[in-house]
């Protein structure tokens, strides 16, 4: 085997191996990187509704329930819930596969009952009531999706409606009945805030530049070896060539076989010096041979 394929399989190898570290390290920072922007905008529009339920709470609900009509026609502007879910479902017109719930598990109103993978996040947060939220991925229709939940617990404004059915607004019976979304004690997780944002589309950039990153790794070393097999050809190979041929026709019995040139300092110029003298003292002592 040649010198010069030894060391292209040698550079093969070391980009190869080196390559497929960098592709690995790299496309787990870059999904990571785009689950962590699908988080922050999670975040964001959790921290959004919040702020429309406080809203709701502190300076809509006490005007609305002063209005005369509420004694006998239940107004859902009153209820935080209602406020953050109806302006999150405005922004749901531009952004369809985004999605806002108030998941309980006795709600009064039905379109707020959990489903089954809403019900196993409730659970959790049931079972770790430190815990201030929970953080997955799911499939869904359009695509992964990623959800941030927050527990929704029962305050004493709450149990002003669901303590108790004798106690809740006659109003709001008259809408939705007396059969659910009563029971619920102080403190106690009864559902979830859960946001759920789509990852196809930074998932999909983050694919695209870890595709980009694959084909500059796999086009990269192509050059790199070609300018070092120049370099090792023109300073190593090259020079060891002169010295073979020039030991070929000593070998042979040639006379006045031309000194091999000395150019630099490096090991290849210590080999042809040590060449040549080799070749000096072997022409003297043919020349005493002879005499």
């Amino acid at each position: 085997m040649k010198l010069l394929l030894k060391f292209n399989l040698i550079l093969l190898a070391i980009f190869g191996v080196g390559g497929l570290v960098i592709a690995q390290l790299a496309y787990s920072f870059l999904i990571g990187n785009a689950r962590g922007e699908v988080l922050r905008q999670a975040q964001l529009m959790m921290a959004s509704t919040e702020s429309v339920r406080q809203y709701t709470a502190n300076d809509l609900s006490p005007l609305l329930q002063q209005n005369p009509r509420h004694k006998v026609r239940f107004l859902p502007e009153t209820v935080p819930f209602y406020g953050a879910t109806s302006t999150f479902n405005n922004l749901r017109k531009d952004y369809p596969d985004y999605s806002y719930k108030e998941a309980a598990l006795n709600p009064t109103n039905p379109e707020d009952r959990v489903t089954n993978w809403e019900a196993d996040i409730i659970d959790e947060l049931r079972n770790h009531p430190d815990q201030t939220q929970a953080i997955g991925d799911r499939n869904t229709p359009s695509g992964r999706s990623l959800y941030l939940a927050k527990p929704i617990k029962a305050t004493q404004e709450c149990l002003e409606c669901h303590g108790v059915s004798s106690a809740a607004p006659r109003a709001m019976l008259n809408v939705y009945g007396n059969a659910n979304g009563f029971g619920w004690k102080l403190n106690e997780i009864v559902g979830a805030q859960i946001i759920s944002v789509p990852m196809s589309v930074p998932v999909g950039i983050a694919t695209a530049a870890y595709h980009r990153l694959l084909l500059f790794l796999v086009l990269l070393p192509l050059p790199a070896i070609a300018a070092l097999d120049v370099g090792i050809y023109w300073f190593v190979i090259r020079p060891l060539r002169i010295v073979s041929d020039t030991a070929d026709r000593v070998s042979r019995g040639e006379k006045d076989v031309p000194l091999v040139e000395v150019k630099g300092k490096d090991e290849i110029a210590t080999v042809a010096a040590s060449f040549n003298r080799m070749q000096v003292s072997l022409a003297k002592a043919m020349r005493m041979f002879e005499e």
